[in-house]
């Protein structure tokens, strides 16, 4: 039996699968990820990007920023790839309960998927610090420099979890809840190495642990199966059913 029918025994069999994905799963619609050879991380810049992405550098330095926000965060022509609309296939047809994710891109929600928990935010939210006045992507991509709030004035900030700011507990105790209850939980497109999101998997108790990512993974010798392939070009094979 290959992985790919491993898998697709394993998804047919489930009642109850989350998904838990990382940066990998939107590579493949051409958002670079953090910690690759060619990832952010390893990029040349004034500042170091986990530097340039921390709650003090958003505080002080606002304009730089932003422009390293909406150069290297927004990426408006992305489309969802095969990876996100096989779990929206899966949540449809009833067997995928919860899309528990790192990224901040919205591409679950374009592809179709209806519970998505976002643990760092997304980059369609954003609100004045001042008066709380949402305001979509579109606003911040149009904006000169630092974007203002039309009715008061004030700063504007993207709903992302920057480096010093705690995640959101609602978010993150629906994500316990959901891991908890899951019968197979999808680990994709991470690495595993960003905390505290990688210690929800502690909470596992179910039958199968499956993980999909390019390269070895902090859990793959707890996995029940383990492929190291594109997750896009996975879970593209694989038959809802």
């Amino acid at each position: 039996m290959t992985r790919i029918e491993e898998l697709q025994k394993i998804i047919d069999e489930s009642q109850n699968i989350v998904f838990f994905g990382g940066a990998g799963v939107s590579t493949e619609s051409g958002i670079p990820d953090f910690r690759s050879q060619d990832g952010l991380y390893n990029q040349k810049y004034k500042y170091p990007p986990e530097r340039i992405v921390s709650h003090s550098f958003f505080r002080a330095k606002t304009e730089e920023f932003y422009e390293f926000y909406k150069d290297k965060m927004i990426f408006p022509e992305a489309k969802p790839n095969a990876a996100h609309l096989k779990l929206a296939e899966l949540e449809k047809a009833g067997k995928l309960s919860a899309v528990i994710t790192q990224n901040i891109d919205g591409l679950h929600q374009m592809a179709g998927s209806k519970n998505v928990l976002e643990l760092h935010g997304s980059i369609h939210r954003n609100y004045c610090q001042r008066c709380g006045k949402f305001y979509a992507v579109d606003y911040i991509m149009n904006s000169e420099g630092v974007p203002k709030c039309e009715e008061c004035g004030g700063l504007i900030k993207p709903d992302v979890v920057l480096y010093e700011e705690g995640l959101d507990a609602r978010v993150t105790n629906a994500a316990v809840r959901a891991i908890a209850s899951a019968d197979t939980l999808i680990i994709g497109g991470t690495s595993l190495i960003v905390y505290p999101a990688a210690s929800y998997i502690n909470y596992f108790r179910g039958r199968n642990l499956v993980v999909i990512n390019k390269s070895d993974t902090a859990r793959s010798v707890n996995a029940t199966l383990v492929i190291n392939d594109p997750i896009g070009e996975v879970l593209g094979q694989i038959k809802v059913r």
